[in-house]
């Protein structure tokens, strides 16, 4: 559904996409990460038809991002970090003006809005001005704005900023809803526990170029190897260290309890539990620690800068794109 090759975007002399390649299902929801500047809101402008890239194409629902610009804005819903409210309006004449925008007619855009603000439980506040809504509650709208045409892709910029807990469960459980309905998401986020909840797939970006890509078990495996077990004993860890020495690669011996990795604990732990009650040394518990995308997302982000600070080299690219000169809007999406 989404399908760029080698994109590059060039600001002048600013670098800020470089060789983007990426492509994502029918259906599917890939979080895009990386640190502030990083390129992503640059990658999903170009995505969006928004921006024209220096070099490379990308394809959204089978239509060119440069030669059939309109008809991917019509394929996309967009969220933007800073969403840009009419905030003079009430919210159903708002959401019935972008239907319009988009080709909607005047009593489908009433009813579509009227859903969504039902659904985000805004529906009550539909006779307020937008200027008179909270902050989470204008990030509904802006949400509700990018659905109004119920579109088969979703950019979604830090589609959670400033909600409460509530509204935010209500935002993660409508795109569960929509990634269900076949709906293709791209997510870029800095809240890592809810690109771990969403996202099929993760992609990190770092300086302009796609460092990491897989499934958070890939990721995981990749960077984090094998998983670790933490075993709790009702004895010293001391003595159960040197029975399980060559079965399991032990990470730490801590007072009760015994840190360790292994590949195959299918294989290993039967073992290790048949050895220790064989010895006669009493298990309390054996469980496998949890990883998180953040442990994951710093391994990744700290080793590309030990690379780059080791090698003393920024990477380029193969051969040098055309340069755009910078113009306000191009300023202000760096």
């Amino acid at each position: 559904m989404i399908e760029a090759h080698n994109l590059h975007k060039i600001f002048g002399a600013f670098h800020a996409v470089r060789g983007v390649t990426l492509n994502v299902n029918p259906g599917e929801v890939v979080a895009l990460l990386g640190p502030n500047g990083a390129g992503k809101t640059t990658t999903v402008r170009m995505l969006g038809a928004i921006l024209r890239p220096s070099s490379g194409y990308a394809r959204v629902a089978g239509y060119d991002v440069v030669e059939q610009a309109r008809e991917v804005r019509r394929m996309v819903g967009l969220l933007t970090e800073f969403p840009g409210l009419y905030l003079r309006m009430r919210p159903q004449d708002y959401l019935c003006f972008f239907g319009a925008l988009q080709g909607m007619s005047a009593v489908d855009s009433a009813r579509r809005a009227e859903q969504l603000l039902r659904q985000f439980g805004l529906w009550d506040a539909r006779e307020k001005r937008l200027d008179s809504f909270s902050k989470g509650m204008k990030q509904k709208i802006a949400l509700i704005r990018a659905l109004i045409h119920d579109p088969p892709v979703l950019y979604l910029d830090e589609p959670t900023t400033a909600m409460d807990p509530h509204s935010a469960r209500q935002v993660r459980d409508a795109m569960l809803e929509l990634r269900a309905a076949r709906r293709t998401i791209l997510l870029t986020t800095h809240n890592l526990t809810e690109a771990e909840e969403l996202a099929d797939r993760i992609v990190i970006i770092r300086s302009g170029m796609i460092v990491a890509e897989g499934t958070f078990a890939q990721l995981t495996r990749q960077f984090l190897g094998a998983p670790r077990w933490e075993l709790r004993l009702a004895t010293s860890a001391a003595d159960a260290a040197g029975i399980l020495d060559g079965l399991v690669h032990i990470d730490r011996v801590d007072d009760e309890c015994v840190y360790y990795r292994t590949d195959d604990a299918h294989h290993a732990n039967p073992q290790l539990v048949a050895r220790l009650t064989a010895a006669g040394i009493p298990i309390v518990a054996l469980n496998e620690l949890p990883r998180r995308l953040e442990d994951v997302y710093l391994e990744i982000v700290a080793g590309n800068d030990r690379t780059t600070a080791s090698s003393g080299k920024v990477h380029q690219p193969a051969s040098t794109p055309p340069v755009d000169q910078p113009t306000p809007e191009m300023a202000e999406s760096r």
